[in-house]
């Protein structure tokens, strides 16, 4: 069975940085492709990043492009987002979501994804 565990998240205050990551074990390896979620309360869940298997493409929501970046060490089977230049507006349960084996290429749809963690808080405070 797959499983994903995130961890990193925490409080923190506006304009710093945290890097989260993800675990993968069982059977999943470099072949899927990974993403990251987020979802605020009251709010639907929203797409924040994606790497496909290599980590040579990657793909961003518009209100993280620039600030934040998705990594992948498949030697280490996790993946990593770092988080700069955190806003409020960041705060939100992020999860790690990944592809069946072979679905290499990034998603940006929650439903492409087929594994999901437990997620990490993340709470930015102004």
């Amino acid at each position: 069975q797959v499983r994903l565990v995130e961890s990193g998240g925490g409080l923190v205050q506006a304009g710093v940085s945290l890097r989260l990551s993800c675990a993968a074990s069982g059977r999943i390896m470099s072949s899927n492709a990974m993403g990251w979620f987020r979802q605020a309360p009251g709010n639907e869940r929203e797409f924040v990043a994606s790497i496909n298997s290599s980590g040579g493409t990657t793909w961003y929501a518009d209100s993280v492009r620039g600030r934040f970046t998705i990594s992948r060490d498949n030697a280490k089977n996790t993946v990593y987002l770092q988080m700069n230049s955190l806003k409020p507006e960041d705060t939100a349960v992020y999860y790690c979501a990944a592809r069946y084996p072979l679905r290499t290429t990034v998603a940006v749809r929650a439903s492409e994804y087929d594994y999901w963690g437990q997620g990490t808080q993340v709470t930015v405070s102004s």
